[in-house]
């Protein structure tokens, strides 16, 4: 049974981390980290992926029929569209003060939480470890797709903070406010095509 219990945690591992990489928490992780320090960012998103998990194994498979997709892809939406403004906003702002930033850095666990939580609700891999959870035991299941997941966020942070040695801020909240506004339209057309 151990054996059994090994196996189901390494392919849980795998299953999700491959579902996620490259994904949009993985790429939002690595926008935030381009504008932020990386523990705030990951502190916020691996919270979220962890009570994601954890909604996701207590009610399986049948979760995604108590809430409604359209008002999840609605919030996600509009995060999606607050941060591409907040982005576009930085890129053209000229002082290079960091009170702007330290103000909104204070918060940024709680904005990685929000949109990672809102833009994952119901994703893929939250519908993957409520299927697997009927079928392996639960407490592995979340062990094992929290991990996976806080793996992408890590290795997206990562990503983000080399680019921001080889790119210069503007032009990387340029492209961040593109990314969060491609999300959003994604998102939208997704949801109300």
């Amino acid at each position: 049974m151990e054996i059994l219990s090994s196996y189901g945690a390494v392919a849980t591992f795998l299953l999700i981390f491959v579902a996620e990489f490259g994904d949009k928490s993985q790429l939002v992780c690595m926008t935030l980290a381009v504008k932020y320090r990386a523990r705030p960012v990951l502190f916020g998103a691996i919270s979220a992926f962890a009570i994601l998990n954890v909604i996701a194994v207590l009610f399986g498979a049948s979760f995604a029929n108590f809430i409604d997709q359209r008002y999840l892809s609605i919030i996600a939406i509009v995060l999606f569209a607050l941060f591409a403004i907040s982005s576009w906003r930085d890129a053209h702002h000229d002082d290079d003060t960091d009170e702007g930033q330290l103000k909104v850095g204070k918060h940024i666990s709680m904005s990685a939480f929000t949109l990672i939580f809102a833009a994952e609700m119901g994703d893929k891999t939250q519908l993957a470890v409520a299927t697997l959870s009927t079928t392996q035991p639960p407490l592995m299941v979340w062990i094992s797709a929290t991990l996976a997941l806080a793996t992408t966020c890590v290795i997206g942070v990562i990503v983000g903070k080399k680019l921001l040695n080889r790119i210069s801020e503007q032009l990387l909240s340029k492209m961040a406010a593109l990314l969060f506004a491609t999300f959003a339209v994604i998102t939208a057309i997704t949801t109300f095509a």
